[in-house]
C-alpha cells in the first residue's frame, strides 16, 4: 500500500523558512515521482513542486520558483521541500503524493493528512 506521511509544517513569519518532509513506504520509491501540493482555504489543490526520484529532475510552479527547493534522499525514501522567503500567500495545507510522472497530477494511492504551513505578515 502506498503511504506517504508529511511533516515539518508550522507557523513562521514572512521571509522565514521551513523544511517539509515526506516519508514514503509501501512502494518501490525509484519507480515514481513525488509531488508536493498545497491547498489554501477556499481554494483548489495545486501542485507546487515535483521530483522524479530516479534521476532527480524537478518541476516548480511559477509561484514558488526560486524560493522552494525539492530534494530526495532515496536511501531514506524521503522527499524534502525547503521553503525560503515565505510569503503569507504560501499559507496552506501541504501534501505530498506519488505520481507516475511529474507531468501527471493523478496521484497513486490516497491523500494523507498533510501538514499546515502558516505564514504571518
Amino acid at each position: 500500500e502506498v503511504q506517504l506521511v508529511e511533516s515539518g509544517g508550522g507557523l513562521v513569519q514572512a521571509g522565514g523558512s521551513l523544511r517539509l518532509s515526506c516519508a514514503a513506504s509501501g512502494f518501490t520509491f525509484d519507480d515514481y515521482a513525488i509531488g508536493w501540493f498545497r491547498q489554501a482555504p477556499g481554494k483548489g489543490r495545486e501542485k507546487v513542486s515535483c521530483i522524479k526520484t530516479s534521476d532527480g529532475s524537478t518541476y516548480y510552479a511559477y509561484s514558488v520558483k526560486g524560493r522552494f527547493t525539492i530534494s530526495s534522499d532515496n536511501a531514506k525514501k524521503t522527499v524534502y521541500l525547503q521553503m525560503n522567503s515565505l510569503k503569507p500567500e504560501d499559507t496552506a495545507v501541504y501534501y505530498c503524493a506519488a505520481l507516475r510522472r511529474c507531468s501527471n497530477s493523478i496521484i497513486v494511492g490516497s491523500w494523507g493528512q498533510g501538514t499546515q504551513v502558516t505564514v504571518s505578515s
